[in-house]
C-alpha cells in the first residue's frame, strides 16, 4: 500500500495561533494540517520506503543541534504560484536543515522549485484574491520567533488529513 509522507517543523502555539488567522480564511488546507514549514515536499511511498525516511531522520536528527528562527515578513510565490507567507529573516539554518534531510533515502531526484523555507497562509487563490490579499498583509509588521529542536515526519490519512507519524528530536550537533 502507498501512502504520501512529508518532513515539516511546526512552529509553537502563539505562533501558529497568528497563521491561523489567516490561514482559516484564506488556506483551503487549514482543515487538514497544521501551521508548518516544509523541510521536505511530500512524496508517495510504500511501508519500506517510510521506515528508510525514519531510520534517515533519526539519524539525521541526532546530527542537528536547536536553532532560531525568525519570521519577519508577509511574501509571495509570485509569478510562479499564488501562494502568500510568512517569510524567515535568514534562511541558512532552514536551508542546512533541508539539505541534511534531504540525502541518501530521502534525496530529492527532481525540483520543481528551489527550497523555499516558509509558512504559508494563503494559498490556491486567484490571481485577483492574491494581488488583494498580499497587499492586505504586507504592510503588517512580523517579529515571531521561535526555537526549532525537532522534525517531524507525517503521513497523509485517507480523508486528506496529514498526521505525526514520529518525531525526531535533534541532539546537539
Amino acid at each position: 500500500m502507498t501512502m504520501m509522507f512529508g518532513i515539516v517543523i511546526f512552529p509553537p502555539e502563539d505562533v501558529s495561533e497568528i497563521a491561523n488567522n489567516y490561514r482559516k480564511r484564506f488556506d483551503p488546507h487549514f482543515p487538514l494540517i497544521p501551521p508548518h514549514m516544509t523541510v521536505r515536499e511530500a512524496e508517495e511511498g510504500d511501508e519500506g520506503k517510510l521506515s528508510r525516511a525514519a531510520e534517515h531522520l533519526e539519524l539525521a536528527a541526532k546530527q542537528l543541534r536547536p536553532f532560531r528562527v525568525r519570521l519577519n515578513r508577509f511574501s509571495t510565490f509570485l509569478p510562479a504560484s499564488n501562494v502568500v507567507y510568512m517569510a524567515p529573516e535568514s534562511e541558512e539554518e532552514l536551508d542546512r536543515l533541508h539539505e541534511a534531510v534531504c540525502t541518501g533515502p530521502l534525496a530529492v531526484v527532481e525540483r520543481k522549485y528551489a527550497y523555499t523555507p516558509h509558512l504559508t497562509v494563503a494559498q490556491k487563490l486567484s490571481d485577483i484574491e492574491m494581488h488583494d490579499i498580499y497587499a492586505s498583509l504586507r504592510p503588517i509588521p512580523l517579529d515571531l520567533e521561535f526555537e526549532v529542536s525537532q522534525l517531524h515526519l507525517l503521513v497523509r490519512q485517507d480523508e486528506g488529513k496529514w498526521s505525526v507519524y514520529r518525531s525526531f528530536p535533534f541532539g546537539n550537533g
